[in-house]
């Protein structure tokens, strides 16, 4: 008895069915030559109602085979239903759902992407569709690209066009080809466009006018306003994002260019449109349709464009109305840009107008926040809170990059692409607006390599800010105080730093246009930049001087203790010596790389100074070296700085040389250096660090020490 049977396509000496991976069951002939022969016969020529990958949808030329998928009669019933899932015609391929011999649903042409309309037949992550077209075959097929994943397309029993695969063991609907109402064969009728997102869904084309008067008939769909005239002027006009029209009665040419294309339809009064698209994945073909445009879409998300032929008049229409819509533009254009000038220059004049009066404000700072004296010329730009707020990133915590003794300090770009710091006042500051406006005079009238630029000041109400120049190396102390950094610091290196102090300080005390004190030079307040070069910052506490009088007293003593000299320290007098006692200390903490205060040796309680007047005296100056400093040094430079560092400290201020001859001393081998006296302050070594910020009581008069640890900029 017979279950199942084939006819092979010619003769079989030796039949060999087999079952392939991918599901075809094909029969060869195993005599032939190749040991495996053609297929005679094979199971994916004869698809049912499903298409697996690589099954081929279409069209076999050469033996004329038309492979359809066709539904089962139910879920249960195998039998052929009514619907018909075919790809055609051969010329300009496109795939239409047939219920019986009526057309149900239409995706086409192929554009060498996807057919036309349909978004849900292109490249995805779960498949991938191929077109194939050659003089032998045309067809659409489909590979995974999980190659262990199980799908099919299938097609319903009740007309749906479904994108199966096998999860949770169960097949899962991922697509539909069938998306909506706009979806449906002809729906808006000829030379209608049917919208998903208007309401009655169909639309005329431009041109066209509805047959119909009743609002929900497009059965008939649209005609021309003006009736064509062959030969007699006839244009066509470019509509854009649409699903290509039915694609039956279509002339197809691939060596045509869009030009010739047009012409080639203009020579022939059937013709109503052309375009040019990659159907055929040879760069491009010419479609020519004849009589009425059906089955057209609206899709502004991968639509297509077409050229449909119009009357001359309407061309003419056409053109008058984008002449015109020109000019009212133009107009539009003309009169929006007057209004937006005379705006932006009253806003200009405005934010000027607000800008001087900020400005009047801010000098008055400056002139109600003096001392009686006269008013001082500031010579530095002025710059608004928004510029400044938007140069830091509002003030973010991202852009800080320290702080100190006036406040915080952020990074900041300003709109030329300069790197910035801003230094911001803090309100609960000791150092309030008189040493904000004490800094901001001394600054802008300085100008040495060795000194901070100071680019700017911001004044608004409470807010009193100082932009600075950015300086990527922090500051001295983030090196000479951290071990790892420390063996980073050569000695030329601490050498060429040690000389960029000396010159600053020698043109704050003898060659600028102001001579000035500075009183609180440390490590933290030693700028670097991107070549290590130093330079002096934090001027808040600073005090200008004449030679007449070179020297004050206050009772309110600021500074840093371990910096501070012991006139100053001990009775509040202060002069260029109280200075040069700070350089010193700055000079024996880079040599040895430990800070003055808070120095701890096992052998004794002296600070860095005594226990560097010690070694002094005993003949073991080198004994202070950094001993984290692994290169060479020319021992003879390292001991003159030491040498001058010990005459920088010495207790009685008429016996620490000038800066002139500190200078001179440290950058000349010749000069003579005299021999040091003890230094001042050289018994006292407090397990304190003078980066925390203390108030110190002397007898008689009330010390602030303050603390300025004002880190990178």
């Amino acid at each position: 008895m017979s279950y199942w049977s084939v006819t092979p396509a010619g003769a079989v000496n030796e039949p060999f069915l087999r079952l392939l991976d991918n599901g075809n069951l094909v029969l060869s002939d195993a005599s032939a030559s190749d040991g495996s022969g053609d297929y005679l016969w094979q199971s994916f020529d004869n698809i049912t109602d499903t298409l697996l990958p690589e099954m081929k949808l279409g069209w076999n030329l050469r033996t004329g085979l038309k492979r359809n998928m066709t539904s089962w009669a139910s879920e249960s019933d195998p039998l052929s239903g009514q619907y018909t899932f075919s790809l055609e015609p051969p010329e300009a391929p496109q795939l239409i759902l047939w219920k019986g011999s009526q057309k149900q649903y239409r995706w086409g042409p192929w554009n060498g992407e996807r057919f036309s309309g349909s978004n849900e037949l292109k490249a995805n992550e779960v498949f991938n569709p191929m077109f194939i077209s050659s003089p032998e075959e045309v067809y659409y097929t489909y590979t995974v690209v999980e190659n262990s994943t199980l799908s099919r397309f299938i097609v319903t029993p009740e007309g749906a066009i479904q994108y199966l695969a096998w999860m949770n063991n169960q097949w899962t609907n991922l697509v539909t080809l069938q998306r909506d109402y706009c979806d449906t064969y002809g729906i808006c009728g000829p030379y209608g466009t049917c919208y998903d997102s208007y309401d009655g869904n169909c639309r005329c084309l431009k041109g066209f006018r509805k047959n119909n008067s009743s609002p929900l008939d497009w059965t008939s769909g649209c005609s021309r306003v003006w009736n064509l005239s062959c030969g007699n002027g006839d244009g066509f006009v470019k509509y854009k994002d649409l699903k290509l029209p039915d694609t039956s009665r279509l002339y197809g040419n691939s060596s045509l260019n869009l030009e010739e294309c047009k012409t080639e339809c203009l020579k022939n009064c059937s013709c109503m449109a052309f375009t040019r698209v990659d159907v055929h994945g040879n760069g491009g073909d010419c479609l020519l349709w004849f009589g009425d445009l059906v089955d057209m879409k609206n899709y502004p998300s991968g639509g297509d464009v077409i050229y449909i032929r119009m009357a001359k008049a309407e061309i003419d229409a056409i053109a008058r109305a984008k002449r015109r819509r020109r000019i009212v533009i133009a107009i539009g254009i003309s009169v929006s840009t007057v209004c937006g000038m005379l705006i932006l220059a009253f806003i200009g004049w405005h934010a000027l107008r607000r800008r001087k009066e900020r400005m009047r404000a801010a000098y008055s700072v400056y002139r109600d926040s003096g001392d009686g004296g006269p008013e001082e010329d500031l010579e530095l730009p002025l710059l608004d809170i928004a510029s400044v707020a938007d140069a830091t990133n509002n003030f973010s915590f991202q852009n800080k990059v320290g702080q100190g003794g006036f406040g915080e300090v952020y990074k900041g770009v300003l709109p030329t692409g300069q790197n910035v710091a801003v230094k911001r006042l803090s309100l609960n500051s000791g150092q309030g607006l008189k040493e904000f406006k004490n800094e901001v005079i001394l600054i802008a009238k300085l100008q040495h390599r060795n000194l901070v630029k100071l680019l700017g000041c911001c004044i608004h109400g409470d807010e009193r800010m100082l932009i600075y120049e950015y300086l990527p190396n922090k500051s001295l102390d983030h090196h000479l105080f951290d071990p790892i950094r420390r063996k980073l610091l050569a000695w030329k290196t601490r050498f060429s730093i040690i000389m960029g102090i000396a010159r600053g300080l020698l043109y704050l005390h003898e060659d600028s246009r102001l001579r000035i004190i500075h009183r609180d030079l440390k490590p933290s307040n030693i700028l670097l930049d991107s070549e290590m070069n130093p330079k002096i910052s934090d001027f808040g506490i600073a005090k200008t001087f004449t030679v007449e009088n070179a020297g004050e007293m206050t009772n309110r003593i600021v500074g840093t203790y371990g910096y501070m000299s012991p006139e100053y320290a001990m009775k509040g007098h202060f002069s260029v010596k109280s200075d040069m006692f700070s350089f010193g200390v700055l000079l024996l903490e880079i040599v040895s790389g430990h800070k003055n205060w808070g120095f701890y040796h096992p052998d004794h309680d002296l600070n860095l100074i005594g226990h560097a007047w010690k070694l002094w005296t005993e003949g073991n100056a080198l004994g202070l070296v950094d001993v984290l400093m692994e290169e060479e040094f020319p021992l003879k430079e390292v001991l003159r700085c030491i040498q001058v560092g010990l005459l920088c400290v010495q207790q009685r201020p008429e016996d620490r040389p000038t800066m002139s001859s500190a200078v001179l001393m440290l950058g000349s081998e010749t000069s003579d250096v005299s021999q040091p006296k003890e230094p001042g302050l050289s018994a006292e070594s407090f397990a304190m660090s003078t980066d925390s910020s203390s108030s110190v009581k002397i007898p008689n008069f009330s010390n602030d020490v303050t603390i300025t640890a004002l880190q990178s900029r």
